[in-house]
């Protein structure tokens, strides 16, 4: 099936005005702002995928969306005067091409006020949604109970540091019959902070891959590839579970040029990994373990 997106085509991202604009907005760690990365990587990569796969989603009668990190729905660009769609906003517009909208969003996040803003956001624009309250880990098994049986789904997961990106979460949504997912993984939090976290007193980054101390080793350290051992060993995880891990892994960095984290996509499929290698393409180096 040919790619319904092609990248020489003229793309637009979804923008509408906020329309609950006295609810919450992310507006990044420091509150000035998020970075212009966001939209211009981050949401166009979603964005691209979601409408290159649109055909392919058209084919299921239950599309779920999956983001359990999902903030606040509307997100403040520093240096900018107006507000945007936060990725769960920008999954739901760029779905409804062609009839394939995503039939379920289930959205969460730890704070409630957050969760809550996304929800409401997401309906104001006429998306069918279901709000989770509590960390990945909490509301994990509730979304599974809320996708029903055959559905095709795309889970989204862009926890702020590497700690939060539970392996267990994403092994309890690879049960899905037909799932892909689109991770976030903070190399930034990893490259400063894996040499630290070797220290099993600290345990950090346990939760994201059990066992790691195991296949990282001090000389690792010594020759200052540790963070590469730590992430091939992560993806050794992925693939375990059946998986197939795209390539193309875009490595997104600040305005300072400073390595903020990859965009890593895997699917138990080829078509959604080359549809995914086609649309998130960009300047910066990838990691290839190949």
């Amino acid at each position: 099936m040919a790619i319904s997106l092609p990248i020489t085509m003229a793309f637009s991202l979804a923008y509408d005005a906020d329309p609950l604009p006295l609810l919450s907005v992310e507006s990044g760690r420091t509150g000035e702002g998020v970075g212009s990365w966001v939209p211009d990587r981050k949401h166009t990569f979603l964005a691209k995928y979601v409408e290159g796969t649109r055909q392919a989603r058209k084919k299921f009668s239950r599309r779920i969306y999956i983001d359990l990190f999902c903030g606040p729905g509307r997100v403040q660009v520093k240096g900018e005067s107006i507000t945007r769609h936060g990725g769960a906003l920008i999954a739901w517009q760029h779905s409804k091409l062609d009839d394939a909208a995503f039939t379920t969003c289930i959205v969460g996040d730890l704070d409630p006020l957050r969760a809550s803003a996304c929800a409401e956001r997401l309906r104001a624009f006429g998306a069918p949604v279901q709000a989770l309250i509590g960390s990945a880990e909490a509301t994990v098994d509730e979304a599974l109970k809320i996708v029903p049986k055959g559905a095709l789904c795309l889970v989204y997961l862009d926890p702020y540091n590497l700690q939060f990106l539970t392996f267990d979460v994403i092994k309890k949504l690879a049960k899905l019959e037909f799932v892909d997912f689109a991770v976030h993984f903070s190399t930034m939090d990893l490259r400063r902070n894996v040499l630290m976290e070797y220290d099993p007193e600290r345990a950090r980054f346990d939760l994201a891959a059990p066992g790691w101390r195991d296949h990282v080793k001090p000389a690792d350290f010594a020759r200052g590839d540790a963070d590469e051992v730590f992430f091939e060993y992560w993806c050794n995880l992925i693939t375990s579970l059946g998986f197939s891990i795209s390539k193309r892994m875009p490595l997104v960095r600040d305005d300072k040029n400073r390595p903020l984290y990859h965009l890593v996509f895997f699917s138990r499929h080829a078509l959604p990994n080359r549809i995914w290698g086609d649309v998130a393409q960009g300047p910066n180096r990838e990691f290839d373990f190949s």
